[in-house]
């Protein structure tokens, strides 16, 4: 098969689709995979492309476009040579990335989403890049560029314009820092690559340390590991595959959040470590990190790291000498999807589908990765099981708070002098971290990322733990000069672009929310409309199907609570108004007709017909 590729040199498509298939073994569930390494290799997955993919893979059609279309990440038109997608987290805007994508729009004389007319290049905007300590950021095909400013916009500009191929770009550009500003058991220890496995006993033994240790998931939701392990590890798998398997959920999405991004960066030995005190406790001999589409950049350094652990029998065959001890890991990417943070999407993703969570029960512990018990767990819980396995339960025990054992990592950005990865105890105070990183006049702290919660200064006494604040780790600062009106309204527009769609509750709550949010905007909103997004709200609360839909009206709800005058300054409106404005849209046909008298404007005949003056039949038409 001979297909042109974007930049239309007539490549042979057919060898690079086939060399691709015949890689991943024509196996259906490393479809997700199979398009990235083809996108890579062709710029862009073509109609043909995507025939011959689901003909290779013996899949419907139908299957392998779908997939291909719920990945923001895959496109099946040209996106240019060139494709630079601007981080739109609130973070990013707060550093002025609005002005310098316009900027460089201008300068290349083309509108946002849009391709240039020689197909060299596009420029849009992205949710976010885990980049929000270090931007304004952006992606030129998939690489991060951090710390934009209008110089560099100009030199990436005449770059562009110049064809220079990425590689040979000012190596700068691409700097990613690991940002680490605090340091404790975790990120501060003294381990070296194997340390861990050494100092483990039995598999019996090594769950009754987890659980002794009081380690809590750090993804957020925070269900003991322990249990989840023991769960796992007394299930039975079924069928052909029979086996259990540890999942690394590295897909760290929220916005405001980039510590599972430092952690791979600087402690990969022990992530990896990690997963594989969990494979050896319940049972697992395959291993799988799913990686967040946006750090495609870290890719080939974790597989190095993964094959130094091979070499080093800390990986494969009978590791560290121990017959029948067999594990071994593999990196998957992910193409952009938030949702792929849930644990059940995140499966379905891994599995070669549509990132749609799937209903619980059945639990991953009992049918999770091809319908076998599987531990998922984020990238710093299997960090910190690597510690309690060489460092022991107690020691562990002793740091933090009764309910919330260790310590946990934060991602601090925002307004503040000293934005990066702080890690603390459980327990510390939001005001604590505050003064630590350099806040001053703050207004307001969203935790937890957009999904989380938003507190305003009389609670900043208040403390990161389970039984208080539990997060993820994002740590959002805004000062007294933000509108949190608008910050609520730019977290709305996340979600609607990041719902799966699957449930009506999530996918017709969050456009809705986010009419009513921008209705306001405009000036048009009035308390009815207040009232319309506070029931919206609770619909998404009550109905949606996963955790998306449940907490994507958190922000409004949390802001109108604490910052209602940001909202009431934009209530403009006494009655009801509709955001559509009919007599603007009527204008064209004013101008058609050769009208312009009162009766051809639709407010003036309104008010007649209210007031009972009645307006002639043709009036308004």
């Amino acid at each position: 098969m001979r297909i042109a590729n974007a930049n239309g040199d007539g490549q042979d498509c057919g060898r690079v689709i086939d060399a691709v298939l015949s890689r991943h073994q024509r196996d259906a569930t490393r479809l997700m995979q199979i398009l990235r390494e083809i996108q890579e290799e062709l710029d862009w997955l073509s109609p043909q492309t995507l025939t011959a993919i689901a003909e290779g893979l013996k899949l419907p059609r139908a299957k392998v476009e779908g997939v291909a279309g719920f990945y923001h990440f895959f496109h099946s038109e040209p996106k240019g040579r060139y494709r630079v997608l601007w981080s739109d987290n609130i973070t990013d805007r707060m550093l002025g990335n609005a002005d310098l994508m316009a900027r460089m729009c201008k300068k290349l004389w083309l509108r946002p989403g849009e391709v240039s007319e020689d197909q060299l290049v596009s420029v849009d905007t992205t949710s976010c890049t885990g980049m929000c300590d270090q931007g304004p950021a952006m992606l030129v095909n998939y690489r991060p560029l951090t710390r934009m400013t209008p110089e560099r916009v100009d030199k990436v500009v005449d770059l562009i314009r110049h064809k220079v191929p990425l590689d040979e770009w000012p190596a700068e550009y691409f700097v990613v820092e690991d940002n680490i500003r605090r340091k404790d058991a975790l990120l501060g220890n003294d381990l070296a690559p194997g340390d861990a496995l050494r100092a483990m006993r039995g598999p019996a033994e090594m769950l009754e340390a987890i659980k002794a240790s009081g380690l809590r998931g750090r993804g957020g939701a925070g269900f003991s590991t322990g249990q989840k392990w023991e769960f796992c590890r007394n299930a039975v798998g079924t069928g052909a595959h029979g086996a259990h398997y540890v999942v690394c959920n590295a897909d760290e999405g929220e916005p405001g959040t980039f510590k599972d991004r430092v952690l791979l960066s600087a402690h990969a030995d022990l992530v990896f470590e990690g997963m594989t005190v969990a494979a050896y406790v319940i049972g697992a001999k395959k291993g799988l990190v799913y990686l967040r589409g946006e750090y495609r950049y870290l890719l080939d350094k974790l597989n190095a790291v993964l094959e130094k652990r091979r070499a080093d029998k800390l990986l494969g065959k009978s590791i560290l000498g121990q017959t029948g001890f067999d594990f071994d890991i593999e990196v998957h990417l992910g193409a952009g999807a938030y949702i792929c943070g849930e644990e059940t999407a995140l499966l379905e993703s891994l599995e070669g589908h549509r990132g749609v969570p799937r209903k619980r029960p059945p639990f991953p512990v009992t049918s999770g990765y091809l319908g076998q018990p599987t531990a998922v767990n984020n990238v710093e819980t299997l960090a910190s099981a690597a510690l309690i396995a060489a460092k022991g339960a107690a020691w562990y025990k002793s740091i933090g708070t009764a309910k919330s054992s260790g310590t946990k990592v934060l991602s601090i950005s925002g307004d503040c002098a000293r934005p990066g990865i702080y890690e603390y105890p459980y327990g510390v105070t939001v005001s604590q971290v505050l003064a630590d990183c350099g806040a001053i006049d703050t207004q307001a702290c969203q935790i937890a990322g957009a999904s989380g919660l938003c507190i305003a200064p009389g609670e900043f006494g208040r403390r990161i733990a389970f039984e208080d604040i539990p997060t993820g780790g994002s740590f959002m600062i805004f000062d007294n000069t933000r509108d949190m009106f608008e910050v609520a309204r730019n977290f709305v527009h996340f979600f609607v672009d990041e719902s799966c769609g699957f449930c009506t509750p999530c996918r017709v709550g969050t456009t809705l929310l986010k009419n009513v949010m921008d209705k306001i905007h405009d000036g048009h909103g009035g308390e009815y409309d207040i009232g319309d997004a506070q029931r919206v709200i609770k619909t998404l609360k009550t109905a949606s199907h996963c955790g998306l839909g449940q907490t994507a009206g958190n922000c409004v709800a949390d802001t109108l609570q604490k910052f209602r005058p940001s909202y009431e300054l934009r209530l403009t409106v006494r009655e009801f108004e509709p955001a559509f404005d009919l007599d603007k849209a009527l204008s064209k046909m004013r101008e058609v007709t050769g009208r312009d008298d009162p009766g051809a404007h639709f407010h003036i005949a309104h008010r007649k017909s209210k007031s009972g003056v009645g307006a002639k039949a043709g009036d308004v038409s």
